[in-house]
């Protein structure tokens, strides 16, 4: 009679474990793919005559790159490519959000999202023109039919030197509020030690702009991507930002950076006289790592550096393959491959 109690208790036990596996197996999932893209001084043809972007006469038929529609048409299909690409093998469809640098105004980026590449997304933009002396900027693309744009705003470095903006979205996606925002610190340079205070006072800034979102909403979603001009170990980033690069141990007060362990790998986004760099990262709030998946959550990160965008030969054999090599036309992509990370959400039963 005891072990038919017994064996009973133990069916019951058992019988309950395959409802919640069968239940956890009808779970399904949505990613949404995050990017970020330096596209290398996307610029059109055209002068601006009320302009002293001290890069607009390079970028102009008569300038030294003899840059002309052939060219900046062929830009844009190579960028526009990347675009589509990102995030697709799993996501199964472009990014939602891509955050953007080095572009010169907004008619390239509505050109950009007019190729044949992307027209079909229905992308939306947010950009400012910045202050920055070369004449570039930051913008964000984003699916229009799956995103909503609550509010945005471009934050200038306030500094004794001109450099871009930075710029703070707050965005809807799926019925939940994130934010984003978008950088490009300056340059290194003059000198990484010389120059550093540069970047640390914009990292300053990016935290300052966080730390106000959060003020708000302690478990605001916060996503800053960008250039950082800064490895992902270095002050800037580490101590000034406060990020953590071990996902299982992010301390009270820090940003989880989704790129750093790909630097400590030797893997980077950029190459300068032999040397990877990483200076595109995605940088996010705590409330990503949480496991409750009916909300958006951090799911992988990913540096997109596909074979076609790798110089296949020549003095610089295994960096990006650039658009030019001095004012010599390449035909290539950026000197930056593109960064992307995909969040994660238990699909509703009725989706």
């Amino acid at each position: 009679m005891k072990n038919n109690i017994k064996w009973g208790f133990l069916l019951i036990i058992f019988l309950a474990f395959v409802n919640i596996s069968k239940a956890q197996e009808k779970k399904q999932y949505k990613l949404a793919t995050i990017a970020f893209y330096n596209l290398e001084n996307l610029f059109d043809t055209i002068i601006d005559p009320d302009s002293n972007k001290i890069l607009q006469d390079d970028f102009t038929p008569n300038g030294p790159h003899q840059w002309n529609s052939e060219k900046y048409y062929k830009k844009l299909d190579n960028m526009s490519k990347v675009i589509r690409l990102l995030g697709s093998d799993l996501a199964g469809t472009p990014p939602m959000i891509v955050g953007v640098s080095e572009v010169e105004n907004k008619n390239v980026l509505i050109d950009l999202v007019n190729t044949d590449n992307l027209k079909t997304y229905n992308y939306g933009i947010v950009h400012y023109e910045s202050p920055d002396k070369r004449g570039i900027d930051l913008a964000l693309l984003y699916r229009k039919d799956f995103v909503t744009i609550k509010n945005s705003k471009n934050v200038p470095l306030k500094a004794d030197f001109k450099t871009r903006s930075q710029l703070v979205v707050e965005a809807e996606l799926d019925g939940e509020t994130l934010y984003f925002i978008v950088n490009h610190w300056p340059s290194r340079r003059g000198g990484e030690k010389r120059s550093s205070p540069r970047r640390e006072a914009a990292a300053a800034l990016s935290r300052s702009l966080a730390d106000s979102i959060l003020n708000i909403n302690s478990s605001a979603k916060i996503i800053m991507m960008g250039d950082l001009n800064d490895q992902p170990t270095n002050k800037s980033v580490k101590k000034v930002f406060n990020t953590s690069g071990n996902i299982k141990n992010v301390n009270k007060g820090q940003f989880y950076n989704t790129m750093e362990h790909f630097y400590k790998k030797g893997v980077g986004t950029g190459a300068w006289r032999d040397t990877w760099s990483l200076f595109d990262q995605l940088i996010i709030s705590p409330s990503f790592l949480e496991k409750d998946r009916t909300h958006w959550v951090f799911y992988k990160s990913y540096i997109f550096n596909r074979p076609f965008l790798i110089n296949p030969e020549g003095r610089f054999k295994g960096y990006p393959l650039r658009s030019f090599v001095g004012n010599t036309w390449q035909g290539g992509y950026s000197d930056h491959f593109p960064v992307y990370l995909y969040l994660v959400k238990e699909k509703k039963t009725n989706e």
